[in-house]
């Protein structure tokens, strides 16, 4: 089981080391009133990264996106997001799902906020077809497990994971995915 507290303490030291100084970290009232935009709450863990080490700009490759702010921020291209999948014959985006951190080329990791765990989800539009659940795969299932992927360098997605003998773990297909696009609760 992961320590929460040094996990918090090792997620805020490893960009201070590699990129420099962070944004400001947010207060609780920020959190909650970003809470209140979005229509539910973060998975704890979540929250204290955003209170804790920073507004955004932590994590792998392209890094967090802010919570709230000026630019892309979580709130916005959640409601962006969700906003364009109720347009579209096929809805593609489920309510709750926050996109934390942009992949490039349309991807992004999302955090569930509907359990405590926050399931960390992959969302790959480049394979949009008929069903839209095709495009959301399982990448871990909590914040922690997939933090510690990044710190210890074992994720999916670094540069050499084809070149290691010892396969990353895939993220596998959400088998959610559809019941929750469909708004199931």
């Amino acid at each position: 089981m992961t320590d929460v507290n040094e996990l918090v303490a090792r997620v805020a030291a490893r960009p201070r080391r590699v990129s420099g100084p962070l944004p400001p970290a947010l207060s609780p009232e920020e959190v909650a009133a970003a809470e209140r935009a979005l229509g539910f709450r973060l998975p704890p863990l979540l929250a204290r990264l955003y209170q804790e080490v920073a507004n955004g700009g932590f994590g792998p490759d392209y890094q967090f996106l802010p919570l709230t702010g000026e630019g892309r921020t979580v709130v916005g291209e959640y409601a962006a997001e969700r906003a364009a999948s109720a347009r579209e014959e096929v809805p593609y985006w489920p309510e709750g799902v926050l996109p934390v951190l942009d992949w490039g080329c349309g991807m992004c990791a999302a955090v569930d906020c509907r359990g405590e765990d926050g399931t960390v989800l992959l969302f790959e539009p480049n394979v949009l077809g008929d069903d839209a659940a095709d495009a959301w795969f399982l990448d871990a299932p909590g914040l922690a497990g997939w933090l510690e992927t990044w710190l210890t360098g074992t994720g999916w997605y670094r540069e050499d994971a084809d070149e290691d003998d010892r396969a990353a773990e895939q993220p596998v297909p959400w088998k959610e995915a559809a019941a929750r696009i469909a708004g199931a609760p």
